[in-house]
């Protein structure tokens, strides 16, 4: 039995390398088999537009800007609108009447952006809303205020 346990422990116990290799040959040639090759970039066939002459002419749409302070100011084309108690918002809706008859005989559609403080009263926001619709303008959208 003493001899038995000497050759065991004498023995050297080690990593067979030689299925290892095997393995990653049978891996390499699987994936080698099985994938499917992709045409780069510049393999393909594109052809880029040169100048091209404009057939007809492109309507670029009107778009006014009404900003929306943090005080409750409202700012078109430069013109202020700062009371508060609602009263200066007929001058704007009959401004932006103009504005919307201007864009229909000119064929282009009216566009409103509205560009308000973060710490601007949301009342005000609806006030420009309300007489947006008031002036029959429905393109409507938001921006951050600068």
């Amino acid at each position: 039995m003493k001899i038995w346990l000497d050759e065991m422990i004498n023995e050297k116990v080690g990593l067979q390398i030689v299925p290892l290799i095997d393995c990653v040959f049978l891996l390499l040639f699987y994936f080698m088999v099985s994938s499917s090759l992709k045409r780069t970039e510049a393999d393909l066939s594109l052809t880029l537009p040169g100048a091209v002459s404009q057939s007809q002419a492109i309507n670029i749409p009107d778009e006014q800007i009404i900003e929306v302070h943090r005080d409750g100011a409202l700012v078109l084309n430069g013109r202020f609108y700062t009371d508060t108690s609602k009263a200066d918002l007929h001058e704007l809706e009959a401004t932006l009447i103009r504005y919307h008859e201007a864009s229909r005989l000119a064929n282009v559609p009216p566009a409103i952006t509205i560009a308000a403080d973060d710490d601007a009263v949301h009342e005000r926001v609806v006030d420009v809303l309300n007489t947006c619709a008031g002036a029959g303008i429905k393109t409507i959208t938001f921006s951050g205020a600068n």
